[in-house]
């Protein structure tokens, strides 16, 4: 057949226009890219859905969704629902199976919260807003910090135990003055591992921190609530634990002495031995 040109059967104009059509779900699309600065997305997107609805009324069939960056935070966000209950789960069983004692293992969860304070207060100062690299420098937080509590207890259990073996030698049962001196010996003997740990750690973070190479923003916002999280965990971890520790200790020294004030004392012909 012949050739027919296009001017015959259709009128041809150029005009300002998409490149190209776009479809998603088998529906017509269209994108808006933005790029955001001095901002977290998650606040940015957040206004930006109500400017939306407040200012904008769609016709029938036509939506608007938030994918991106935005939409990669959303899923990670719902991991990270679920990751960090199962990480302090962890902590916790792990803690109560070494102690088997259900006191020390609330001792040291409630050392991991002080810990997190730091974190947080050096967040606010490097104007850093809650991200995933941020979430993931707070778990690893929390395991250093439980971790130094563990060691502060050891410290403490320790001593206890030597002091109670002091006061069976000498034919006494231990009294605060020995729980306060045990204590004292073990919050002591702690500080230098304490400090040697938290000098290690922080030369190998603060270079990641203020580091400007790529990749830089993400590992020094992981980097960031772990510093500030070892320099609050080193004074509460030396100040809060061991207060904890004697609280619940002279609190058990004192139900034992009732227990042992209220048990009445057997006769002696109970304690003497039967003869032939």
């Amino acid at each position: 057949g012949a050739m027919v040109p296009l001017g015959q059967v259709a009128r041809v104009k150029v005009v300002r226009g998409t490149p190209g059509i776009r479809t998603e779900n088998a529906l017509l699309s269209a994108y808006i890219f933005i790029d955001i600065r001095d901002r977290d997305i998650g606040s940015y997107v957040a206004d930006a859905r109500q400017a939306v609805a407040d200012q904008i009324k769609f016709p029938p069939g036509y939506y608007i969704t938030w994918s991106g960056q935005f939409e990669y935070m959303e899923r990670a966000i719902e991991k990270m629902k679920i990751v960090v209950p199962v990480t302090l789960l962890t902590i916790f069983l792990l803690l109560y199976l070494n102690f088997r004692r259900m006191t020390e293992t609330l001792i040291v969860m409630l050392s991991v919260p002080f810990a997190l304070v730091g974190g947080v207060w050096l967040m606010w100062l490097l104007d850093y807003n809650l991200s995933v690299a941020v979430a993931v420098g707070f778990i690893a937080l929390a395991g250093v910090a439980a971790e130094t509590g563990v060691v502060m207890l050891i410290y403490l259990d320790n001593a206890w135990q030597e002091a109670q073996e002091r006061c069976r030698h000498e034919s006494r049962q231990p009294g605060a003055g020995d729980l306060y001196a045990a204590v004292m010996e073990g919050a002591v003997e702690r500080v230098r591992p304490k400090m040697m740990t938290v000098v290690a750690i922080m030369a190998g973070l603060l270079p990641i921190m203020w580091g400007t190479g790529t990749g830089s923003e993400v590992m020094s916002r992981i980097a960031a609530p772990m510093v500030g999280g070892m320099i609050s965990s080193t004074v509460l971890t030396l100040a809060v634990i061991p207060a904890l520790y004697a609280l619940v200790k002279q609190w058990q020294l004192r139900r034992a002495q009732r227990v042992a004030a209220a048990t009445p004392a057997l006769p002696p012909a109970a304690l003497a031995a039967p003869t032939e």
